[in-house]
């Protein structure tokens, strides 16, 4: 701008002078021309500096990021620190290099790499810092052998009572039987898994998981292909699962009858739960009931429950080609509950009524599925249906409902209680 005013100063005087003759204009263009390459002479320099502008601000990033990754490195510092200090027992000692951690880099915790460095003293306990492909192999060899009998575990203080390793491993094996029960309770297996690497290679006991297996599936499940072992077998193949209940609610409005005087018309919205109980020998409770889980779900812990309505029945597990596993259920009321049914009719009828000459069954079934974290915990209804049989004809009625809303899926809720205590080992 400021060239541009003294051009157009130069211009004007031009203009003013121009009745002086020619020599005065031909100074005033040289004068011109020696400003334009002065002006031009300057703008060469300022070009270059602002090359140098640029290179300062790179070098000036590149120690910005050095300092960034010191400050990250004395704050990771400091966090393992307060993290060793903290195991230890010093939670005071902890607290001060955690806030000293979190002032220089406050988000230090989610930028943090707990993995330890290898200790060059260690020797060959290095490898074991990192993952562990074979665990159980792992611990076989820490184990020692002594009196030609593996030592399953050591007593960590003296005690002057008999430890529990001094078990035979027939009777400690046995002992496991009697954990996982005859109702397949496998998560207090692993829980007693973690006591120890004695208990972890006990647990691990192919036996144990292939009598499972067996409970779950029967006949079915003679060969361990695809599956590596027994165990992955019980627990990546589908089933049903015995520690809980799966539960169904249903809900609906209808409208109800009209006033007297006819100004309004009520509307009732109705609840109700239906409940599915495995067990692992095929049997199987089913309950339909307006009652809520918490009182119902206690009731239903034993198959000898005396809770009314119920219908009892067995089970079997489908897989087909698709890969989709399929429970079919036929369940009927109790021939007891037909028997009170008919003293009741009999108690208010003149005559005494005929035995009743049909029976009733229904058939459900449904599709296994997985949802959220568990696994196998929700059934989709796919067919249901109702079998009347006449005992004089022996001819069998079947009428199928139709899947509509009415049908909501299943879900699994796991009862503590259900496996609280062993009636028979497995």
């Amino acid at each position: 701008a400021q060239a541009e005013s003294v051009i157009n100063s130069l211009g004007i005087v031009e203009d003013q002078d121009g009745e002086n003759g020619s020599t005065d204009d031909a100074n005033l263009h040289v004068e011109l021309n020696v400003f334009r390459a002065q002006w031009m002479s300057e703008l060469k320099p300022n070009s270059a500096s602002n090359g140098g502008n640029r290179g300062l601000s790179s070098r000036a990033a590149d120690l910005k990021r050095k300092q960034e990754l010191a400050r990250e490195e004395k704050a990771r510092e400091l966090f393992l620190k307060a993290v060793e200090e903290e195991e230890n027992g010093a939670v005071y000692e902890a607290i001060k290099y955690y806030r000293r951690a979190m002032q220089i880099v406050p988000d230090i915790e989610f930028k943090i790499n707990y993995s330890r460095s290898p200790d060059p003293d260690g020797g060959n306990e290095n490898d074991m810092d990192g993952e562990i492909e074979d665990l159980l192999a792992y611990f076989h060899q820490q184990l020692t052998l002594q009196d030609n009998s593996l030592k399953i575990c050591v007593p960590e203080v003296d005690i002057a009572q008999m430890h529990i390793s001094a078990l035979p491993p027939e009777v400690l094996m046995y002992i496991f039987r009697w954990v996982v029960s005859r109702d397949l309770d496998l998560r207090a297996l692993e829980q007693l898994s973690l006591v120890c690497r004695g208990f972890y290679i006990c647990a691990r006991d192919p036996e144990i998981w292939r009598s499972a297996c067996l409970r779950a599936w029967g006949r079915s499940c003679t060969k361990l292909v695809p599956f590596n072992s027994w165990r992955e077998m019980f627990l990546e193949r589908p089933r049903v699962r015995f520690d809980g209940v799966y539960i169904s609610k249903t809900a609906y409005i209808r409208q109800g009858e009209e006033s007297l005087d006819g100004f309004y018309r009520a509307w009732h919205q109705v609840e109700y739960y239906r409940y599915l109980r495995f067990f692992p020998d095929g049997q199987v409770m089913m309950l339909t009931t307006p009652e809520d889980p918490l009182v119902t779900v206690p009731r239903l812990r034993s198959r000898n429950t005396r809770v009314e309505s119920i219908m009892c029945g067995h089970y079997r597990l489908s897989q087909d080609t698709d890969n989709q596993t399929k429970v079919f259920v036929v369940v009927s009321k109790r021939k007891e509950e037909k028997v009170a049914e008919y003293q009741r009719i009999s108690r208010f009828c003149r005559r005494n009524p005929a035995a009743p000459e049909t029976e009733h069954s229904f058939h459900v079934g449904l599709q296994l599925s997985s949802g959220g974290r568990q696994s196998f915990n929700k059934l989709n209804w796919i067919h249901h249906s109702c079998h009347i049989t006449y005992r004089s004809t022996g001819e069998t009625v079947v009428t199928a409902f139709d899947l509509d809303q009415m049908y909501a899926s299943f879900y699994f809720a796991r009862v503590k209680s259900y496996t609280a205590f062993s009636e028979r080992p497995l």
